[in-house]
């Protein structure tokens, strides 16, 4: 299992876990089989509820392509909408416990996720190919979805089980990377936390730091407490102090932790 550093805004790296081949690949069967199973049934129940006149009239052959595309659309968009709202995780990705994060370790943006979402070119071929070859027993069809796809997907694997950060040709364009949830220095789901509406903010300067900042340091807090690691939270709260030019004898685990609830009430007011 491969392991990669990431160097956050205060000079302290985290470290991350790179899923093996073998368990992004699982993750990527399991997401396709569900595809396939959905858009089985989808077309099953679709076929039968249909009668000759709705296929073999004008109206009925517009009808059945909305109907298509209808039944196509939750396929081609399943990544994006999952990932985006599963805090970098499709169904398959959740079980075989690895996420997207992007390349400083925090929660990739929505123009990442579409980017990487974009350039996917092994997810839908195969659905495609078993449809095309049922229902309309087309060769030439398969074949073209094969020439074009087959390269990208073989360069894809290439990259994968190669380079250092495991990116296929989407996470390299999007700046994304794959690592497994339990990884050393993985984030929690976002650095969004509940505080209260009479919260009085003791650190106001905490609004001079970016969200890259404040995604660190939520990075660094998690690890520190799932390791046990004082002089990790120490030396965060050191250098922010020292940045921010901040006096306190607040705990580092209570300094850092009183940052954070101190961005999530003051960023939306």
């Amino acid at each position: 299992m491969g392991v990669i550093k990431v160097p956050t805004t205060f000079n302290i790296d985290l470290e991350f876990e790179i899923p093996e081949f073998h368990r992004r690949l699982f993750a990527w069967i399991i997401d396709v089989f569900m595809l396939y199973i959905y858009s089985r049934l989808a077309i099953e129940i679709l076929m039968k509820s249909l009668s000759p006149s709705d296929i073999f009239t004008e109206n009925g052959r517009y009808n059945l392509w909305s109907l298509w595309l209808m039944i196509l659309l939750p396929i081609f968009v399943y990544h994006l909408v999952c990932e985006i709202s599963m805090n970098g995780q499709s169904v398959g990705k959740k079980v075989l416990g690895i996420r997207v994060v992007n390349e400083n370790g925090g929660r990739p943006s929505i123009s990442q996720f579409i980017i990487r979402w974009l350039i996917r070119t092994s997810d839908y071929i195969y659905i495609v190919i078993i449809y095309t070859a049922e229902y309309f027993q087309n060769t030439g069809i398969i074949l073209i979805v094969l020439a074009i796809y087959s390269p990208l997907t073989i360069i894809d694997i290439i990259l994968v089980v190669s380079t250092k950060k495991s990116q296929r040709i989407g996470d390299i364009l999007a700046h994304t990377i794959l690592v497994r949830t339990n990884a050393r220095g993985s984030m929690e789901e976002t650095v969004f936390m509940e505080v209260a509406d009479n919260y009085v903010p003791i650190f106001p300067q905490i609004m001079r730091l970016s969200d890259k900042d404040i995604n660190a340091i939520k990075s660094i807090l998690d690890t520190a407490r799932k390791k046990g690691d004082f002089n990790l939270a120490a030396m965060a709260s050191e250098k922010i102090k020292s940045h921010l030019k901040i006096n306190s004898s607040l705990s580092p685990f209570d300094f850092l932790d009183t940052l954070l609830k101190d961005y999530n009430y003051l960023s939306i007011k």
